[in-house]
């Protein structure tokens, strides 16, 4: 049973044989399951940061702690770290009002657990990083991602690191199946928070998160992310987003629906939504992301 344990951990690359006989683990095994990374000099910079500021920007770190464990066997600590740094929120979803953490936990979980599985390990000196400020969370993994931010939630699931992203998915840590963004959307949604922001830099990616706004103290740009998010996520759930689904994702009345409107009006400037059917009746009218219109059309 020995040499069978030994053997799997061999097919997995977790550990390797050397001609000795002995057995050493691999980057792949000590970047998952160490207890200490920094016994490793060349994976010490890749273990997870996290810091908590006073206020909105950088001035003031209250708190600083680096992951010292393997990936695997220290991702739940991580996240409920994180969780624990967060305040609680009142917020009102599907007309309840709850006070919950600033951030649903399923969703800090499938962020931190992409930052990790989809850095770019070619880029020395820099690690996956979690900023926390008083109105926003901030998720930075190094690399740019294979696929483009706009398509998050409807593309394949692409990954640079095939055999690290099998093992997080064997450790129940994450999924290969694409649906992360999907599930983020949802939770987004439910808990009316703002959509998260993508920025991509020259050699980083960055998801912003932000704390529970009012619609009306969104700007225009929050509101624009916000509808064409909810029109993703509508269309992958075989649906249109429609004045009634929009006034439901911000949770307006049923007297709103001119604001619903004129939030579905900005989306349509920005091109980041557009008609399903452009001769269909103003009430009838039904919308789809700008890449499901163009994809219909080919």
């Amino acid at each position: 049973s020995v040499n069978l344990w030994k053997s799997g951990l061999v097919g997995s690359k977790i550990l390797e044989q050397e001609p000795t006989g002995r057995y050493a683990v691999t980057n792949l095994g000590a970047l998952l399951f160490s207890n200490a990374l920094t016994d490793y000099p060349t994976l010490e910079r890749k273990a997870a940061r996290v810091v908590k500021y006073r206020g909105k920007n950088k001035l003031t770190a209250e708190r600083e702690q680096l992951g010292a464990r393997g990936y695997a066997c220290g991702f739940e600590g991580l996240v409920s770290y994180i969780d624990s740094l967060l305040p609680a929120n009142e917020v009102i979803g599907k007309a309840l009002r709850t006070e919950v953490s600033m951030f649903p936990p399923t969703v800090i979980r499938e962020l931190v657990a992409n930052a990790l599985v989809h850095q770019d390990f070619s880029i020395g000196g820099a690690g996956p990083m979690i900023e926390l400020y008083d109105d926003r969370l901030e998720i930075t993994n190094p690399g740019t991602p294979l696929i483009d931010p706009a398509r998050f939630v409807d593309a394949a699931p692409r990954s640079r690191n095939e055999k690290l992203a099998s093992m997080m998915r064997r450790c129940h840590i994450c999924e290969e199946r694409g649906s992360g963004w999907d599930r983020i959307a949802a939770e987004i949604e439910f808990h009316q928070l703002p959509a998260p922001l993508i920025r991509v830099d020259e050699n980083h990616t960055t998801v912003v998160l932000y704390a529970h706004k009012d619609p009306r103290s969104m700007d225009r740009e929050e509101r624009v992310r916000a509808v064409y998010l909810h029109a993703c996520l509508r269309y992958v759930s075989g649906e249109r987003a429609v004045n009634s689904s929009v006034r439901e994702r911000f949770g307006l009345g049923d007297r709103e629906s001119s604001t619903a409107s004129s939030y579905i009006r900005d989306a349509l400037d920005a091109g980041v939504i557009a008609p399903h059917d452009p001769d269909a009746g103003r009430r009838h009218m039904q919308y789809v992301p700008f890449w499901a219109k163009r994809a219909s059309s080919l």
